[in-house]
Order: structure tokens, then sequence, then C-alpha cells
């Protein structure tokens, strides 16, 4: 099982120095997401600074940016790499897209991923060749690009396209064009074996793709300490991301599996209220549990073998009082030698 570990969360001159270390410990996936920080310029300058890990993100927000800036921004990472850059596109909600990146009339996010990632494949195809590969689509077209605006081609495959998927119509976009699934951080193993996985090969077999040829990452939180003691701690600590997540009408099929309606219910009308500071207190810890793989150091990897054994890629995100990086890259090493 592939390990991915996390970059980018903090100052933009510290990448470099986090890239080094997270390859000196042996991650085989370093990723950043697009949170309080704009991705691309520290997903760059990670390429820049590594020198063996595949480098990409998680996830980066589609719709704000058009496909053609996005194709050509991977394709020449990936000729700097020699082939090690992935692509982690994630569509972000209708809020979101209108009210703060403001993108636009919302419509269909699957329908929009789908030509999004069929798109940027029809530029690398044309860069690759020197032919125009046309697309057009009600969402993207791509119909010109002049010899003057081809960079040419390169002498890797095409970079790898994951998609963050919740919901079933995304899912099976992933099954019919991407290469992996990113699960959100809000699902649990019984949302992906129940609603997940059987969408993913729908989408899979509605485009005659194989699901073994479609990476799967492992969604959900996890709590990850040294002793029983203080992984309590972590789970209390992970009562807001919960709670946060759950508030949101667009995830709520995710509770719906776990019979918790209720609870997504109550916890909507709370955001729409200001009252953010009171919601992890409504979220049962046994809830928390669903959502969070929980281990020592010493009992993790059997965790994530017994929770997340469907998924050929998993994250292990330590904070910076985390134990000395020999015990770490223990971890990472067990966990790697499990048989996805």
């Amino acid at each position: 099982m592939k390990v991915t570990g996390r970059y980018g969360e903090g100052l933009l001159e510290a990448v470099p120095d986090e890239i080094n270390r997270l390859e000196r410990l042996g991650y085989d996936v370093l990723t950043t997401g697009e949170l309080k920080h704009e991705a691309t310029t520290r997903w760059t300058l990670a390429a820049h600074a590594s020198t063996r890990a595949e480098i990409g993100m998680s996830v980066m927000i589609a719709f704000p940016r058009s496909p053609f800036v996005t194709a050509q921004m991977a394709w020449e990472l990936q000729r700097m790499t020699g082939g090690r850059i992935s692509i982690g596109l994630g569509s972000q909600v209708k809020g979101h897209n209108e009210r703060r990146f403001s993108t636009g009339m919302w419509v269909s996010p699957a329908a929009r991923m789908e030509e999004y990632v069929l798109m940027m494949r029809a530029v690398w195809q044309t860069f690759q060749t020197g032919q125009l590969t046309a697309f057009e689509g009600e969402h993207y077209q791509f119909t010109l690009c002049p010899p003057a605006f081809n960079p040419g081609p390169i002498e890797f495959p095409f970079p790898k396209i994951f998609l963050a998927a919740v919901n079933p119509a995304m899912t099976r976009v992933v099954g019919r064009v991407a290469d992996g699934l990113l699960p959100h951080a809000f699902t649990t193993e019984k949302y992906v074996r129940e609603i997940t996985l059987p969408n993913l090969a729908k989408g899979a077999g509605q485009a005659e793709r194989k699901t073994s040829d479609i990476e799967i990452a492992a969604g959900g939180m996890m709590a990850l300490a040294e002793s029983e003691d203080e992984l309590e701690q972590r789970l209390l600590a992970l009562q807001q991301r919960v709670a946060f997540y759950g508030s949101t009408r667009t995830y709520q099929g995710v509770f719906k599996v776990h019979g918790q309606e209720e609870l997504g219910q109550h916890l909507y009308e709370m955001s729409v209220t200001n009252r953010w500071d009171e919601m992890a207190d409504v979220v049962p810890l046994d809830v928390v549990r669903e959502f969070a793989v929980m281990g020592t150091y010493d009992s993790m990897a059997g965790e994530i073998e017994r929770r997340q054994g469907y998924a050929d890629r998993v994250s292990i995100d330590v904070s910076d009082d985390s134990p000395n990086d020999e015990r770490l890259a223990d971890l990472i090493d067990e966990v790697q030698a499990i048989n996805s």
C-alpha cells in the first residue's frame, strides 16, 4: 500500500524543507490541499524540491481554473519531475464556488467535472502529437491550439488525474474517466463499502473499464497517538471536524447510511445561525469513531489493514508534536507492506 504525506499547510518558503523530510521518512506520495493557501504554487515548489516521490494535490478546486491552464501546468511539471506528477481535483460545494471563488452560475458538478477531465486529456494529446484533438462539451470547449501555443511532447506518460468524490454521481464519474479516487475525509468504512465502491464499479462498467485500473485512496479521518490515553484526546479533537463537515447538506448521504439524518439536520441548522463553536458538543463520540481509523504507533498498521484494506494508498498525517522520525518511518514501512 502506498503511503501519502501532506505538505504546504504552513509558510510557502517552508515547502522545500518539508518535502526533503517527508521523502527521507519514506513517503510514496506527497500532496497539498487548498484551504488557507492557493494550491498550485505549493505544488510547483514541491515538484522542484522533490527527488523521488509522487507530487500531487488533495485537492485543488477545479472550477475556478480552466482545464487548459491546469493541463498546461501539469504538463510542465510532469516533464520536470520525470513523470512523478498527479492531479487531485475537487468540485467544492455551490456556496464556495459562487460566493468565495466567484465561478459563475452553479451547474451539475459531476457532469462538469467529467468534461474537465476529458478536455485535459484532449489538451495533452494535442501537446504530445502536435495535431489538434478537439473537445466540445456543454461546459468546456477546446478547438484551437496553434503551434505557437503548443509546448510539444514529453517522454513520460500523461499525469494521473484523481477526483475527490463523496456522492454517487461524482463517484461514477471517477469510474468512467479518472485514474484514481479520493474519498472525502467525511466518509466511513460502511459508506465506502455500501455506496462508494459499488458506484465506482458502476461508472467503470459504463466506460468498459476495470476498477482494478483505478487507484483508490483511503478516506475518512485518522487518530494516531503514542498511547491509548493520548488517543482519546485525538478523538475529541476530531469532533469539530465531523461537526463542520456534517453541517454541509451535500454530505448528508454519509450520515444517512448510519441513520444519523437528524444529527445532520441539527448541525446544518446550527451552521446557518453561526453556532460553530457549539457544534462539536452535539456529535457523539461513537459517531466520531465511525469516521476515524484509530490506533497507536504500534497498532495503526493493523487498524488500516482491517478498516481500509480496500485502498491502494492511505494518508498518514502527523503534527509537529509527533514522536521522533524513526517511529514514524517504522510505521510507514509497516503500512507499505500491506497488500491492498
